[in-house]
């Protein structure tokens, strides 16, 4: 099978969409079929067999300055004028530039795939794409959630306008999605939110788990693991991923004993970094970024706990990277966390979301009983490796595929196309 796969941003090593995007597509050439990705910044890391495509924004939100202006001569594109127009607007304008670009790109080669799979992009030019070629859609979780929790946490009536004015793409995203004949989805609780908050209905939406690659994300008993260490992923400072309770928890903690926490993520300016600095807590943090696999499992192997302290997850797969590794997780209840860790003190020590206190209190309980770590850490493992693989998520996909080529509308699609190729007149 020839696949485009759409990916509007997709960062290496943290942000659930870069390393779905590098493995998935990997594991689809592995089981025979042929890949090629289009993609914008932060461009994924892609195996060595699979195309690159570069539909490059004008990185606006970059990591070194995210919010940029750009100038008038970088507006080259129709793309190029919407994305800055919409960014001047307050809105969170990549989603709806990347698919017109994904249009123009794809326009010219629509007899090249026999169908386009789009990770959570979801701008108006989907819907068109779909016209000209069969097109599937992975949407991990409604990003409707993290308007509300951001708007709840906002402490002013403009900070929440504002919000209100960035998240006004969740309307396109959740419309467009609402006509897409098939969307895939990562857990059952991002099922029944998606339907829910975007009126997608069940009917179009199919579950399709993510994976781990247990050789890679595995234990390594020749490193020795440090006392009171702590591990975590930040891949973006928003209240949905909950490092401020985090933070606050390892506050209360560093009035009892020795901790120290390494996030796998950049530090960026923002309430993450105020609180860091008014806990005091600099000194005994440690960030860690744009490393190898290979390398964040050898940190997870020096720790003695991994945290999720997330107030909501449409999956996690920090969540099972750690697991796999037979690190004791200890995670939060938001979301599809029980879901996917499974129930607490046999592979997870589990706590409410949004609670630094009791937060505070799992860590101490995993970092107090060295025996529950060996015995929560190994059940994960066991967990994970039985259930989840790449392998498992491509083959599950591809069957996905298969069925949306048979719907009747993209049988006429493929049939129209052979006949144009052929030069055979279509029924």
């Amino acid at each position: 099978m020839r696949i485009a796969y759409l990916t509007y941003r997709g960062k290496p090593h943290v942000g659930g969409q870069g390393v779905y995007t590098r493995h998935l597509t990997k594991a689809l050439v592995d089981l025979g079929h042929h890949v090629e990705v289009f993609g914008g910044q932060p461009y994924p890391v892609l195996d060595e067999r699979i195309p690159m495509h570069k539909l490059p924004s004008l990185d606006i939100f970059n990591d070194q300055f995210p919010g940029r202006l750009p100038g008038y001569w970088e507006l080259k594109s129709w793309p190029d004028v919407v994305e800055t127009m919409r960014f001047l607007g307050g809105q969170f304008s990549e989603p709806l530039a990347f698919s017109k670009r994904a249009l123009r790109a794809l326009r010219e080669r629509t007899s090249d795939f026999d169908l386009v799979h789009d990770n959570q992009c979801l701008g108006w030019d989907i819907l068109k794409i779909e016209k000209m070629i069969p097109t599937i859609v992975t949407l991990h979780h409604p990003i409707t959630k993290d308007r509300q929790l951001e708007m709840s946490h906002a402490k002013s009536a403009y900070k929440r306008w504002s919000l209100k004015r960035w998240y006004s793409f969740v309307e396109m995203q959740g419309r467009v999605a609402s006509k897409m004949p098939r969307i895939v989805v990562v857990s059952e609780n991002s099922i029944a939110d998606i339907n829910s908050d975007m009126g997608v209905p069940l009917e179009r939406m199919r579950l399709v788990p993510v994976g781990v690659d247990p050789e890679l994300f595995k234990p390594l008993p020749q490193v020795a693991r440090q006392p009171g260490r702590l591990i975590t992923t930040a891949s973006a400072d928003v209240a949905l991923k909950g490092l401020s309770y985090l933070l606050e928890a390892m506050a209360k903690l560093r009035s009892e004993r020795d901790v120290r926490l390494t996030i796998i993520g950049k530090p960026r300016p923002g309430h993450s970094m105020d609180l860091i600095e008014s806990l005091g807590l600099g000194p005994h943090i440690d960030f860690v970024s744009g490393v190898s696999d290979e390398r964040i499992v050898e940190l997870y192997a020096e720790a003695e706990l991994a945290v999720v302290p997330s107030l909501y997850e449409g999956f996690s797969l920090p969540a099972i990277e750690a697991m796999s590794t037979g690190t004791c997780l200890v995670a939060t209840d938001g979301g599809a966390l029980p879901e996917v860790t499974g129930t607490d003190g046999d592979t997870v020590l589990q706590c409410p979301a949004a609670d630094s206190e009791a937060l505070a209190a799992a860590l101490r309980r995993g970092l107090d009983d060295a025996g529950l770590r060996a015995r929560v850490g190994a059940a994960g493992r066991e967990r994970v490796v039985s259930r989840w693989s790449w392998k498992h998520c491509a083959t599950l996909t591809v069957e996905q595929y298969r069925e949306v080529l048979e719907m009747p509308a993209n049988r006429a699609k493929l049939g129209k196309r052979a006949a144009l190729a052929t030069g055979t007149p279509g029924r």
